[in-house]
């Protein structure tokens, strides 16, 4: 019989006032009782909405039975078998807006927490040494993967069950793409995607570090060594900027260098190779995810910091629980406020952000209302530093100049709903293709590519 209990389990955290010193996780887990208690609310529907609204199609229902019943194994084949990277996206995926969003337990109550139960079943999988790395047989196929981020290691491994021998190309000196560079320690510890990508290398992935294709090697180039097909998942490393005077002062950092400083080099680490200066007061610009990762950094390393933002706490764009879990951690929020210069002192040092009130208007091309300047209403606030968070593009060094493979207008690989380009042989997805945006998205990406792959190679023979 179904657990009718009207709220999720609760998630054990750190303390605010403890975890905003430390760089350790927030969220403690459910233990098995807890993820026992939480599965028991599915009503096990007959046409479960939930499982449309999952990007990589897991089997909902079917996994959250078997916790139910406390078959952890069968959970963890059944979850991992949908999903090549069920620890990750049981932490960082926006199940508000899809899978619980779809959940009729939602409708009187809150929606079954099928995110924290996948967590739980990965986890518990790791802790008792399973892993599904089964593949079938090598049909004697080569595939290169452009890029060791969401995308690109879901269809590294999708294509690797499917018998394809698979190398992955990764620029930095760590696979993992955004997973090691976007995301804090403290929603996304880097030991747990090392070990998502250690179970893709025990299914026969090879992982090659410090290659920038387009540099190193082209996409051509990648044809000529037999490979017969390149799924390009590169990513959206290209940092944006206002265009404000004062923005190449010492102290104004791009949030994605901010990140990639203290996620994947450990700046925040006493004797670090590339440390972060310990600022006193901090002011991060925009209203999204990556806004509310950085202002938290900042946080742990003693700042006072302000998320500015120009429009209302209705429009953040960030996830609910990324906003709650920021104003916990002490984080000030100065909204309808919107940045117009950054002040510098004699040595070009950040001193100030000076910025003007704003107000909402009739809605633009996004659906949000239109923030519009108040008149007379600018300010300043002292600051030693200012991180920019606007959103990223993408970078076209991967792929630019490979023959007739066609972009888009922001300069993304075109590519339709399969991943196929304008190349026969060469596919794309995840944010290279879309531009920025969430990690499970481009797990969905990569997992269609790697069917579309597939497909493609089997009717080229």
């Amino acid at each position: 019989m179904a657990n009718m209990q009207m709220t999720k389990t609760p998630m054990p955290e750190q303390d605010p006032n403890v975890r905003n010193r430390n760089f350790e996780e927030v969220a403690l887990g459910y233990t098995q009782e807890q993820a026992v208690n939480e599965a028991k609310r599915c009503l096990q529907c007959k046409n479960p909405a939930c499982v449309t609204g999952c990007p990589v199609g897991i089997p909902i229902p079917s996994f959250l039975a078997k916790v139910a019943e406390e078959d952890m194994e069968g959970a963890y084949q059944i979850l991992s078998t949908a999903n090549a990277l069920p620890a990750v996206s049981g932490r960082v995926c926006p199940q508000e807006n899809q899978c619980e969003g779809k959940c009729v337990r939602g409708i009187k109550g809150e929606p079954v927490a099928i995110g924290r139960v996948e967590r739980f079943v990965a986890d518990w999988a790791a802790e008792n040494g399973i892993a599904n790395v089964a593949t079938a047989p090598a049909n004697g196929h080569k595939v290169a993967v452009v890029g060791s981020g969401p995308a690109g290691l879901t269809c590294a491994g999708e294509l690797a069950r499917m018998g394809y021998a698979v190398s992955v190309f990764e620029a930095f000196h760590t696979a993992g793409g955004v997973l090691s560079y976007g995301i804090p320690e403290f929603r996304l510890p880097k030991d747990i995607v090392q070990r998502e990508v250690s179970n893709l290398e025990k299914m026969g992935v090879d992982i090659e570090l410090n290659m920038v294709i387009g540099k190193v090697l082209t996409i051509t180039e990648l044809f000529d060594r037999g490979y017969e097909s390149v799924f390009i998942a590169s990513g959206a490393g290209l940092p944006m900027f206002m265009k404000i005077p004062g923005e190449s002062l010492v102290g104004v950092y791009s949030a994605n260098e901010y990140l990639t400083r203290i996620n994947l080099m450990k700046a925040y680490k006493e004797g670090a190779a590339t440390p972060i200066l310990h600022n006193k007061k901090v002011a991060v610009v925009g209203g999204g995810n990556v806004a509310m990762d950085a202002a938290r950094c900042a946080k742990r390393l003693g700042a006072e910091v302000h998320i500015v933002y120009r429009r209302s706490e209705a429009e953040l764009p960030a996830r609910a629980e990324e906003v709650h879990h920021a104003k916990e951690e002490g984080i000030i929020f100065d909204l309808l406020t919107n940045p117009v210069c950054v002040e510098g002192d004699e040595q070009n040092h950040v001193k100030a952000i000076t910025c003007i009130r704003m107000e909402l208007g009739e809605p633009d091309a996004s659906g949000r209302r239109r923030p519009v300047p108040v008149e007379g209403s600018e300010f300043s606030i002292d600051v030693d530093a200012v991180i920019m968070a606007l959103g990223t593009s993408a970078n076209k060094m991967s792929y630019s100049g490979t023959p007739g493979l066609e972009e888009t207008r922001k300069g993304c690989v075109a590519a339709d709903e399969h991943g196929c380009t304008s190349c026969p042989g060469i596919f794309a997805g995840g944010d290279a293709a879309t531009g920025a945006a969430t990690v499970i998205l481009a797990m969905g990406a990569g997992k269609q590519a790697a069917k579309s792959i597939d497909d493609y190679i089997k009717h080229k023979q």
